[in-house]
């Protein structure tokens, strides 16, 4: 068997506890390898250590059958070696080849050899249907484009062996396609390729093989065919079955609770963000937004939740107008919220899991009388709710920062649902979380829904919003271009996303 990388017994120690216990993983040449693993099973912690960003405590890596140490990127690169992180390294100001010169040698001494380099970008941009232009700035390129810019960066240093981070997060359907398209020539042309990822759909479309990670160790390595399903992968992620297809009928929808009509927004530099927004969301219905991030989603949820103050439109809940309303009457109105940064503005961090719980009612005649704090009555609803919601915590006085990333997620949805909501927005609830706690969060979503509270979901996760929605909504640029019924297909949603109109589509 021809490897590319071979990594024996890796084991990463992270204060006493092991990232990575004795992991063994191998890469052949010219393949695609998956590497699966709930949050914190320690895949990242691993391609961190082939990369040289982190050095093991003990173990192997081999590179084409040589052992070898990787102290640092630069050694990584000179061993062939590239990585793409999720979140782009790129100077914006700087055209595509002056961030590739950046740490070369000129050949021409204290001279710049940008022209060379150019040339020698774009030949490898045609050879790999990059499609990048050399002299193009960064601050030009879609994100797709500046995702090949750092792969051209990586190919241009001699990689022969590619780590690819969660390559499609931030992708139209459309680019995430020709990225595979990409890939799949670089394997046929000798490189290898491994791929982290959390959608389950691009593991099976592109690799040859996989590997799952799970509480730091190796639990599987297996080939990747057209029988292997959905339901084996997670099984082997999680140690269980976990469901994909939820029980959501459209049967039960109600009468309009939400109104939004021309809606607009500027945005934090006081530039246009919502364009004349117009849409209405029923009782027990999901309305999803799909589209690419940046393009006024944020916005549009801080409109909702009194959070921005909106420049014209109405927002109207059961008749009542919120345009210009501060949050507590959103609050008041009913209108719950999962933001998309739970911790810059979903949670107190520094505070115990009871407090948070009861941050936005605090003053509430149940928590607190005359000023003062209700402790036993603060403390009965944390344990409710911890057990109702399966929070996993030593006690109800645990900082949430001490919590796991699913189990912080929970405590906001204890919090926002327990409220008994007329309509929730959700923006990017499961985002950075694993398939477990991604199930769950979406099961309780659901439950309320069949209550008759109203969701709008929000998300880049183009497979969430087609599992979840009853109606699909696009957004471009700031407008909903296009809103499409539950059994739109995903190229009928990635044009709309990357800004193509619709003809004769629902109105909004």
């Amino acid at each position: 068997m021809d490897l590319a990388v071979e990594m024996k017994e890796i084991t990463k120690v992270f204060n006493k506890v092991a990232a990575n216990d004795k992991v063994n993983f191998q890469l052949k040449k010219g393949s695609i390898h998956g590497l699966l693993g709930e949050n914190g099973a320690g895949k990242t912690t691993l391609m961190n250590c082939l990369y040289g960003l982190y050095q093991p405590e003990s173990g192997n890596i081999l590179i084409d059958g040589q052992n070898v140490k990787i102290d640092s990127p630069q050694k990584a690169m000179s061993l062939g070696i590239g990585m793409v992180h999720q979140h782009f390294m790129l100077v914006r100001p700087m055209t595509v080849a002056e961030n590739v010169m950046l740490g070369l040698r000129s050949q021409r001494g204290p001279l710049l050899d940008s022209e060379r380099i150019a040339q020698e970008l774009l030949a490898l941009s045609q050879k790999f249907n990059l499609n990048v232009n050399p002299k193009a700035k960064i601050s030009q390129l879609s994100i797709g484009e500046q995702q090949r810019v750092e792969i051209l960066s990586a190919l241009y240093r001699g990689a022969e062996i590619l780590i690819l981070d969660e390559p499609t997060a931030v992708l139209t359907p459309k680019e995430a396609e020709e990225l595979f398209e990409i890939l799949r020539m670089m394997r046929d042309n000798g490189k290898s390729v491994i791929l982290i990822s959390h959608k389950l759909e691009e593991i099976l479309a592109l690799v040859d093989e996989v590997t799952v990670l799970r509480d730091g160790r190796s639990v599987s390595h297996t080939k990747v065919t057209p029988a292997t399903t959905k339901r084996e992968l997670t099984n082997m992620m999680v140690g269980r079955d976990v469901f994909f297809n939820f029980n959501h009928q459209q049967s039960r929808l109600g009468e309009i609770k939400l109104v939004i009509e021309h809606l607009e927004a500027d945005d934090d530099k006081g530039l246009p963000a919502l364009k004349n927004v117009s849409f209405f969301l029923k009782a027990g219905e999901v309305l999803g937004i799909a589209g690419v991030d940046g393009n006024g989603q944020r916005e549009l949820c801080e409109v909702l939740t009194g959070l921005r103050a909106s420049t014209s439109g109405e927002v109207l809940l059961k008749g009542q107008d919120l345009s210009q309303a501060p949050p507590k009457a959103f609050i008041n109105a009913g209108i719950v919220h999962i933001p998309e940064d739970r911790h810059k503005t979903g949670l107190a961090m520094n505070m115990s899991i009871s407090k948070n719980l009861i941050i936005k009612n605090f003053h509430h005649a149940h928590f607190a009388s005359r000023g003062l704090l209700k402790f036993k009555a603060i403390r009965e609803n944390a344990k409710r709710l911890m057990e109702e919601y399966d929070i996993k915590a030593n006690s109800i006085n645990t900082k949430v920062k001490e919590l796991s990333g699913g189990n912080q997620q929970k405590v906001i949805l204890a919090r926002e649902l327990s409220s008994k909501p007329e309509v929730i927005i959700a923006n990017q609830p499961t985002r950075g979380l694993d398939i477990g706690a991604t199930e769950y969060v979406r099961q309780k979503l659901l439950e309320e829904t069949a209550k008759g509270a109203g969701l709008l979901l929000i998300s880049a996760d183009l497979e969430e919003i087609l599992q979840l929605s009853d109606r699909i909504a696009v957004m471009y640029d700031g407008e909903i271009i296009g809103i499409l019924g539950k059994n739109a297909g995903v190229d009928e949603i990635g044009l709309l996303m990357a800004g193509v109109r619709r003809e004769g589509g629902e109105a909004c």
